[in-house]
């Protein structure tokens, strides 16, 4: 995520795959999250929020963070990385 470009901008999508009939859209400067059930909305908005914090803890932003501590600290809010099937 790590980027050499001035005045890239960086930003996390999360899409919620159930749903409830509600929609569901929350924004913030670096960030979109679409869908999901009142259940799931909630709990991407928290970890996204999570994420947000720690990397101002680090004094870093989306733009400059590396690829391997964003992924130590997606883990460390709850999040998984899913590897795709080999077939």
């Amino acid at each position: 995520m790590a980027n050499s470009k001035k005045g890239q901008k960086a930003m996390l999508l999360g899409i919620g795959l159930d749903s409830d009939g509600h929609r569901r859209l929350t924004a913030g400067p670096n960030f979109l999250l679409a869908g999901g059930s009142a259940e799931t909305h909630e709990a991407m908005t928290g970890k996204v929020i999570k994420i947000m914090e720690k990397l101002a803890a680090k004094g870093k932003t989306l733009e400059t963070v590396s690829r391997e501590e964003f992924d130590d600290i997606a883990h460390d809010v709850g999040l998984k990385r899913i590897q795709p099937d080999a077939n």
